[in-house]
C-alpha cells in the first residue's frame, strides 16, 4: 500500500513538473519595467567587459535573465531609436529618422561644416495613426508610467499624449537642461530638494509608483536622461575613479583621429564613470522596491540603451573598443547595446544568447509575454523573442536588419544607411555611392572591407538594402551646390591640429589632483543625499 501512495505521490510530482515547464507563465498577468539608458555604451558595463566602471545593480540584472550579445539599437542616435521601440518600426518606416531638433536641409549650413550633401528632412513627432506599445498596455488594463527622456516631440506629443497615464520629467528636451543636480529645468519634474541627484530623482518615482500600484498589473518606463551630455557627477566618486584609472596607469594618448572627428580610445574619464555608477545606483532603488513590495518574481524587467556610448562629439565621453565607432557613427560601436530581458519565471534559460536583435522587437516580445494579441501591421519590423526566451536552443527565423540614417552626426558620423543578413553588414555612403562590406563574425571590429574581395556579395545587399529603403519611401540626403572643398579642408586641418590636442589636454586636466569644475561640483555639494 505504501509503495502505491508512494508511486502516486511520485506521478503527481512529475505532472506538475511538466506542467511548470511546458507553461512557463506567471501565477498572474505580469508587470513589465523597462530601463533605458541614454548613449550607453556596449562595453560601459562591468556585465560587458569594463575594468574602470562599475555597475553591480545591472550587472545583477543581467546574470539573472537573457543577455543578448547580437543586441543592436534601431538608431546610431536617440530619437529614431526610441521611436522604434514604441513603434516596432525601422526609422526609414516611421520616418523620424535623425534626433529631433537636428537641422536639415539647408538649415544644415547654419552649422558650418561645409558638407557635401544636406541632411534628409525628417518627422519629428510620433504620429498619431500609430498605435503605441504604451497605448496598447494601458487599453490591456495596464496601469502605466513614465520617467525621464522623452525627446519624441513638442507638446502636444508628450508621453501623456501617447498612452502614460503619468509622466514624471518627460518633454521635448533630449538633455537634462540644468545638469544632474537640482535645481534642473524641467516643466514636468519639479526641483525638491536643492542638489538633489537626477538619476536617483527618476528612480524614487518609478519606486513610488510601483508601490502605488503594486496590486496592479503595471507597465513602467524609465528612461535616464543619464548618461547623455552634460557628464557631471560628485566630488566623491571623481577622487574614486581618478585613484582607480591612476593605478591601473595612465595612457599618454587617449584619442587618434577617425575620418572626421577625434575618437576616444580609453575609458579614462573619471567623471564619466561616476556617473555610470549613479545610474547604476539608481537602478538599485527600482530593483531593490520591486523585492521589498513581493514583485521581483512577477515582473519582466527590460534593460538596454539608444546608442552607442559617446566617443566623439558632445563630451567625448567613453570609449566603445574594440567596436569600432560610437553614438552617431555607422559601425558597430554607433548601435550594438546591452540588451537584457529578465523573465523570473523563466530563469531556467538565463545566458547569453547570439541571435541578432534589435529594438523594434521588444513591442511583441513584451505582448506576447503579457499574453496579448500580437499587432503585426504596426510592429512590422519587430518579432517576438518569446520563443527564445522560453527555449533558448530553439531555431529563430533569419532576417535583414536595417538602418537608415541620412544625416551628419555630431559625433563624425557620415550619412548612410545599413542592412545586416546573417553574418554579412553592409554600409551605403550616400556621399559618394561607396559601400563598406563586413563579415562580423570573423571580423566583429570591422577593420577588414571585403566590398572588393567580394563584389557578389556586395550587390547582393546593396540591391536589398536599395529595394527596402524604396519600399518604405526613405527620405535620402540631397548634393549641396554651395559644397565648397577648400573650406572642409580647411576645418578639417583645424580638428587634427587644433582641436584633438585640446582633448588631449582636457582628458589630463581632468585626472589631475586639482581639477575642479566649478565652486559646488555642479550643485551636488549644495546637500548631502
Amino acid at each position: 500500500m505504501k509503495i502505491k501512495i508512494l508511486g502516486l505521490v511520485i506521478i503527481c510530482f512529475l505532472i506538475i513538473s511538466c506542467q511548470q515547464q511546458e507553461g512557463k507563465t506567471p501565477a498572474q498577468r505580469p508587470n513589465v519595467l523597462f530601463i533605458l539608458v541614454d548613449d550607453l555604451g556596449l562595453n560601459d558595463l562591468g556585465f560587458t567587459g569594463s575594468e574602470i566602471y562599475e555597475t553591480p545593480n545591472i550587472d545583477k540584472l543581467a546574470s539573472q535573465g537573457m543577455s543578448f550579445t547580437q543586441g543592436y539599437a534601431a538608431s546610431r542616435v536617440c530619437s529614431p531609436s526610441r521611436a522604434s521601440i514604441f513603434t516596432g518600426k525601422f526609422t526609414a518606416r516611421h520616418g523620424i529618422t535623425d534626433w529631433i531638433g537636428a537641422k536639415s536641409g539647408t538649415q544644415w549650413r547654419s552649422k558650418n561644416r561645409h558638407d557635401r550633401l544636406l541632411p534628409a528632412k525628417y518627422i519629428n513627432k510620433i504620429q498619431d495613426d500609430d498605435y503605441i506599445l504604451p497605448e496598447v498596455m494601458r487599453a490591456s488594463g495596464y496601469k502605466t508610467f513614465f520617467a525621464g527622456k522623452w525627446h519624441l516631440g513638442p507638446e502636444g506629443s508628450y508621453p501623456e499624449d501617447h498612452g502614460f497615464e503619468k509622466n514624471v520629467g518627460g518633454w521635448e528636451s533630449g538633455a537634462p537642461k540644468g545638469g544632474y543636480f537640482s535645481p534642473w529645468i524641467n516643466p514636468n519634474l519639479e526641483n525638491e530638494q536643492e542638489g538633489e541627484n537626477l538619476s536617483m530623482r527618476l528612480a524614487r518615482e518609478t519606486a513610488g509608483f510601483i508601490k502605488e500600484n503594486k496590486d496592479a498589473a503595471f507597465f513602467a518606463f524609465l528612461s535616464f536622461y543619464a548618461v547623455h551630455a552634460p557628464i557631471q557627477t560628485t566630488q566623491e566618486k571623481w577622487n574614486k575613479y581618478r585613484e582607480k584609472i591612476r593605478r591601473q596607469g595612465i595612457k599618454d594618448n587617449g584619442y587618434k583621429m577617425e575620418r572626421v572627428l577625434p575618437i576616444r580610445q580609453v575609458q579614462d574619464n573619471p567623471v564619466y564613470a561616476g556617473l555610470v555608477e549613479s545610474t547604476d545606483d539608481a537602478v538599485g532603488v527600482v530593483l531593490t522596491a520591486l523585492k521589498d513590495l513581493g514583485l521581483e518574481d512577477n515582473t519582466i524587467v527590460i534593460f538596454t540603451s539608444d546608442n552607442g556610448g559617446v566617443a566623439s562629439g558632445d563630451n567625448y565621453s567613453t570609449s566603445n573598443l574594440p567596436l569600432r565607432g560610437g553614438k552617431g557613427y555607422q559601425w558597430e560601436g554607433g548601435i550594438r547595446e546591452p540588451y537584457f530581458i529578465k523573465v523570473p519565471w523563466l530563469e531556467g534559460e538565463a545566458g547569453q544568447h547570439n541571435y541578432p536583435v534589435t529594438g523594434t522587437d521588444f513591442y511583441p516580445t513584451i505582448l506576447d509575454l503579457a499574453n496579448i494579441d500580437l499587432l503585426p501591421e504596426q510592429h512590422v519590423d519587430g518579432i517576438s523573442l518569446k520563443p527564445l526566451l522560453e527555449n533558448s536552443a530553439i531555431d529563430m527565423p533569419d532576417r535583414p536588419l536595417f538602418w537608415h540614417y541620412p544625416h551628419y552626426g555630431n559625433q563624425g558620423g557620415e550619412p548612410s544607411s545599413i542592412i545586416r543578413d546573417n553574418n554579412w553588414k553592409l554600409i551605403h555612403y550616400w556621399e559618394d555611392g561607396r559601400n563598406e562590406l563586413y563579415n562580423l563574425k570573423s571580423d566583429p571590429y570591422e577593420q577588414t572591407d571585403l566590398a572588393d574581395q567580394n563584389p557578389q556579395m556586395a550587390e547582393q545587399l546593396a540591391n536589398k538594402l536599395d529595394s527596402w529603403l524604396t519600399g518604405v519611401n526613405a527620405q535620402l540626403p540631397v548634393e549641396d551646390p554651395e559644397y565648397d572643398q577648400e573650406k572642409a579642408q580647411k576645418r578639417h586641418d583645424m580638428i587634427v591640429n587644433e582641436l584633438l590636442p585640446k582633448l588631449e589636454q582636457e582628458r589630463k586636466d581632468m585626472l589631475s589632483a586639482d581639477f575642479e569644475p566649478d565652486d559646488d561640483w555642479w550643485g551636488s555639494k549644495v546637500t548631502v543625499d
